[in-house]
């Protein structure tokens, strides 16, 4: 017994009175936690996020191809130039149809996953929507290349039914041209769903899964029809998963660079563009100009989702 109470730690020990200062201050006990992993994410992705930033204001010579400390705002003012605002705005766009069309897609997907599946059905479906996650993004991307190639998959299957005159119709319409859809925005637009598809379900499913099934008694109960229950109860419940789900697919494809130069007809995005200035151009000073737009778009459209209760549903 002595040698027990020898072991024990005396109550005005350092170690024990900075143990209880701990148990009275749980704040300072969570500070001591979060510090080293705060200043890790401050010194490494935002000290090297400012530092990219602070060499747009540089200046760029044409002429020996070197970059100089010379400070200037003609790097974001480029921005504005037809030619570089007509890159943002085709990658907006893009962003934005993308996040459109895959909620329409992924909604009745994670309606199922989240109304009519359990157990083993539930499993399956969800290793289905996780399992296109974990193939490599270039492999899929390139996959893609081959399926709407002309001679490709797609195109056969088109051929089968008989769909050539509206595939050629469609790809004659303005915005969408080109020859085949792996040279079309359409055959563009087609990858981004399907690569993006599966950050959209999961949000969904899990917005759903939360609804209280008395509020769907409830309105069944009061007269409503299927369609009035989905209408006023079960899409406006959902919103919060959709916008959540729609951070992933319009950030991931606002940045994105290998799509863009893997499919769809020749044009910069604003990932491309970045890469390209950096890479083949050596152009860091605009480059970090381009890397400012997709900060601050994707910074405006956090602050709309929030309204609608996106970061509840993550």
């Amino acid at each position: 017994m002595d040698s027990v109470i020898s072991r024990t730690p005396a109550n005005g020990s350092p170690l024990r009175r900075f143990s209880n200062l701990l148990y009275r201050r749980p704040n300072l006990y969570l500070s001591l936690l979060l510090v080293p992993p705060l200043l890790w994410f401050g010194a490494i992705y935002l000290g090297s996020l400012l530092t990219l930033l602070w060499q747009g204001f540089y200046t760029f010579d044409d002429f020996t191809m070197t970059v100089t400390p010379d400070l200037t705002l003609a790097n974001f003012a480029a921005l504005f130039q037809p030619s570089n605002f007509d890159i943002i705005l085709r990658t907006l766009s893009m962003a934005i149809v993308v996040s459109i069309a895959s909620a329409i897609v992924a909604f009745p997907i994670a309606y199922y996953m989240a109304r009519y599946t359990s157990g083993n059905t539930k499993a399956f479906f969800y290793i289905a929507v996780m399992m296109p996650m974990w193939a490599s993004y270039i492999v899929k991307a390139y996959a893609w290349t081959l399926l709407l190639a002309k001679g490709g998959v797609a195109q056969w299957f088109v051929q089968y039914l008989n769909l050539e005159p509206v595939l050629q119709f469609v790809l004659g319409m303005p915005g969408v041209g080109g020859s085949t859809l792996s040279t079309s925005h359409l055959g563009r637009f087609m990858v981004f769903v399907y690569i993006w598809l599966p950050f959209m379900i999961l949000p969904i499913q899990a917005s759903l899964e939360r609804l209280p099934p008395s509020l769907l008694q409830a309105s069944a109960d009061l007269g409503a029809k299927p369609r009035q229950t989905f209408m006023q109860v079960i899409l406006p419940l959902s919103i919060p998963g959709i916008a959540a789900g729609s951070i992933f697919t319009f950030s991931l494809t606002l940045g994105d660079f290998i799509v863009p130069q893997l499919v769809g007809p020749p044009g910069y995005f604003v990932g491309s563009m970045v890469y390209a200035q950096q890479g083949a151009i050596g152009n860091m000073p605009m480059a970090a100009a381009f890397t400012l737009v997709p900060i601050v778009l994707i910074a405006i459209y956090l602050s709309i989702v929030k309204r609608l209760g996106a970061f509840d549903a993550l």
